[in-house]
């Protein structure tokens, strides 16, 4: 509960920082935007207030003090010349002085006739060369000028906002991340959610297939007690497959149980120190009780301790060992060794079973996984969960396991431990 309380923080935290940076990152942008549309303004003024000066240049009338630059609208412009001018002479103007301030946008220019009281239109100047192929755009008379004419930027929004693609890319990029996040912390919930369905029908599965078992396997054993059941061989014999079948089956579901364990992220590992010879040797003469015809060498040194969960580093012995019997064609032999390297020990498990291809040794550990086309694979009984739950056990610890051939048959599964 106190880990999904700090799940559920660590989202919350997460989706605010992100929608918090994304909302001053479009605060910058807009700032940007009206600095630029500003630093733009000034431009414009600036470059039109000299195509002023040069239009009064050989008239008799003085600049006035006042400036002629009006802006009428955000992309329309009036100057006010007090004097009769050319649309060639005023067109060249505007070119050269809006290429000295580096003005890179369409734009239409007008000037008013006086003498006809009409607004006689110029041209459309384009950067690129490219005039639209229908100009409709309307210069209305201004009522207090009359010796005047304007400029109007159809495509300064856009102008503007190229000017800016950095910070709109940013703004995209970082809404791309809050979606990739959102989207992200849905797939873990939803994961999170199927993960506890799994292993809540997986614990009330085994439950429930426990609880018969374990019946079963009491009434196997005292029908085995039975003096007529005793005498009986046939009898006898079948009471001991179904006490061998039954104690498989509960193997099984336990596997599972631990798999379900090993799943839960809020498995703990009882860590203390424990002599791996002694331990070792437990887990043989339990095995070779059930197997009477393998054989397993115990060849750990007597003084190595190790720090590790007992139950759990048991039961990877017995996962090691029990594969090394179930993959084996002729009579098992196994060999448990170990040895130091720098600050770490390696502990071997070697066995002489029909071992696997080279292009199957790193899918072993994977769930459910078994060796597709292997001798005998059909008749020998398993989900493919053991060394999957050996590979869970081994990263719980930090341990590193690794599998290879042995020579000329066989499988060497290797353990190392670090000492510290």
């Amino acid at each position: 509960m106190y880990k999904l309380k700090n799940f559920k923080t660590i989202i919350i935290i997460g989706l605010t920082a992100i929608i918090s940076i994304l909302i001053v990152q479009l605060l910058w942008t807009k700032q940007a935007y009206n600095l630029e549309e500003k630093k733009f303004s000034q431009k414009v003024h600036i470059a039109l207030l000299e195509v002023a000066k040069k239009l009064y240049e050989g008239i008799n009338h003085d600049f006035p003090t006042d400036t002629p630059v009006k802006k009428i609208a955000n992309d329309y412009y009036v100057v006010n010349i007090d004097n009769d001018f050319q649309p060639e002479i005023l067109e060249h103007y505007l070119k050269t002085e809006f290429s000295r301030f580096n003005i890179n946008t369409d734009f239409e220019y007008a000037m008013y006739n006086c003498q006809s009281d009409e607004m006689v239109y110029g041209d459309y100047i384009s950067v690129t060369n490219e005039k639209p192929s229908k100009i409709n755009v309307h210069f209305p008379k201004h009522k207090n000028l009359v010796y005047y004419f304007a400029i109007r930027f159809p495509n300064e929004t856009s102008y503007l906002f190229a000017s800016l693609r950095f910070w709109f890319v940013l703004s995209f990029a970082l809404v791309l991340i809050l979606l990739i996040y959102v989207y992200s912390i849905y797939t873990i919930i939803q994961q999170k959610k199927y993960s506890e369905l799994q292993r809540d029908f997986i614990n009330n599965m085994t439950h429930e297939f426990k609880t018969p078992l374990s019946s079963i396997l009491l009434a196997s054993n005292y029908l085995q007690k039975n003096e007529k059941i005793g005498t009986d061989d046939k009898l006898n014999n079948y009471t001991k497959i179904i006490i061998n079948q039954t104690k498989k089956l509960n193997n099984h579901i336990e596997k599972i149980l631990d798999i379900a364990k090993t799943d839960d992220d809020i498995m703990k590992l009882d860590k203390k120190k424990i002599n791996a010879h002694q331990l070792i040797s437990d887990v043989i003469e339990d095995i070779q009780i059930k197997n009477e015809a393998v054989t397993i060498k115990n060849n750990i040194a007597h003084n190595i301790e190790i720090l590790a969960d007992e139950f759990h580093f048991t039961n990877i012995l017995y996962n090691l060992i029990d594969n090394s019997i179930k993959y084996c064609n002729q009579t098992p032999v196994i060999e448990i060794s170990s040895h130091e390297e720098k600050n770490s020990i390696i502990f071997e498990c070697k066995d002489n079973g029909i071992g696997v291809p080279n292009t199957n040794l790193q899918e072993i550990f994977d769930k459910f996984y078994r060796v597709p086309n292997i001798e005998n694979n059909k008749q020998i009984t398993g989900f493919g969960l053991g060394l999957f739950y050996v590979k869970k056990i081994c990263d719980k610890h930090q341990w590193k396991i690794s599998a290879k051939n042995n020579t000329p048959t066989g499988l060497i599964i290797s353990l190392m431990i670090s000492k510290k």
